[in-house]
């Protein structure tokens, strides 16, 4: 008994200083600061309040500008949730023509974008079944709606989605027909990339599916993302929630799937980063001027920038202070060029 006592320790010790070097060397990838800085093409998810109530004219031109002063391009407006047959009732966005008409006054080189999605129903769990054919043409009836009210796309937020999810590719096609030949945009909303592809059958065997921590994760694998990407004008990767100890840690998930996601699908579509300007509850090291980093030190890793627009994503409207928006404008936009000659 003693023998495997000293034997537990030993392991522990071991355990520990394997831990004790990952941390520290996350730390020293830390503190270099980053070289490259951020572009004048990112997006801002934003509230439902803008599509489903009311707002003055002074409230529609300051939200303008925001826009404008964080080169904003895209604004993805919370105007759903389906409901489990596919619709929108129409008092969840009885503001959203005015909404429309005054983006186009007020920020008309800014792209809004009808934010639409639910849980998505998978193995008994969830809301909406996108395998079933007549809810997928009460979703396109319902892309229809918003693109008539002068939408510039449509943004999907559907989780979970799993890496085999036919139902949801279908949609996205689909989808496609609608808004390609209206000039209009589609844009997906999508949990980061797995960190190894080959682990996803061992979950699907082990673990079942479903919405929660507990079940088997929904990240797409490498082919699947590349998939998306290929039906998608913009995918827009939901990389906050990252759940780690140290703010280094935290940088080095979004560094990692910056670089990435960027070689993988940056020549193929338009790529947004999301950021989290919302302190998780059960998350101390995870922030926006840490995420902003990350993301720039991915971008650091790469030998030439995507083919494709790239950015960042804020999540979002209604969690950032305007000091968080100054540290971005500081940290990430592009600087203005130096003057020279006279």
């Amino acid at each position: 008994m003693r023998g495997v006592l000293k034997r537990i320790g030993w392991l522990a010790v071991y355990v520990l200083g394997l831990v004790a070097l990952v941390f520290a060397g996350a730390w020293v990838w830390w503190q270099p600061e980053p070289e490259a800085r951020g572009t004048e093409v990112n997006a801002l998810w934003a509230r439902h309040q803008w599509v489903g109530e009311e707002h003055t004219e002074d409230e529609y031109r300051a939200f303008a500008r925001l826009l404008r002063e964080n080169r904003i391009t895209d604004v993805y407006f919370h105007a759903g949730p389906f409901e489990p047959n596919g619709s929108v009732p129409p008092a969840k966005y009885r503001n959203a023509g005015k909404l429309i008409a005054a983006m186009r006054r007020h920020a008309p080189d800014v792209r809004p974008q009808a934010y639409l999605g639910q849980i998505r129903k998978v193995d008994g769990y969830g809301l909406v079944d996108l395998d079933d054919r007549a809810v997928r043409e009460t979703v396109l009836k319902t892309d229809m709606i918003f693109l008539d009210l002068g939408f510039a796309g449509i943004h999907y937020d559907f989780e979970p989605i799993y890496h085999d999810d036919q139902g949801f590719l279908t949609l996205l096609d689909e989808t496609r027909a609608l808004t390609r030949p209206r000039g209009r945009l589609l844009s997906v909303a999508i949990e980061q990339l797995t960190t190894v592809d080959a682990l996803q059958p061992v979950y699907k065997a082990l673990l079942p599916r479903g919405w929660g921590r507990a079940h088997y994760p929904p990240r797409p694998t490498r082919d699947f993302l590349t998939k998306i990407a290929d039906r998608a004008d913009q995918v827009a990767i939901m990389t906050y929630d990252v759940g780690l100890p140290t703010r280094s840690l935290a940088g080095l998930h979004f560094a990692w799937h910056t670089e990435q996601t960027l070689r993988l699908i940056g020549d193929r579509t338009t790529v947004f980063i999301g950021v989290p300007t919302y302190r998780p509850s059960m998350d101390w090291a995870e922030d926006l001027p840490g995420a902003l980093r990350g993301v720039r030190r991915g971008l650091d890793a790469l030998d030439r920038p995507p083919a494709r627009p790239y950015g960042v994503g804020v999540y979002a409207d209604w969690t950032t202070s305007p000091a968080e928006w100054a540290r971005y404008r500081a940290t990430w936009l592009p600087r203005a060029p130096a003057n020279v000659g006279g």
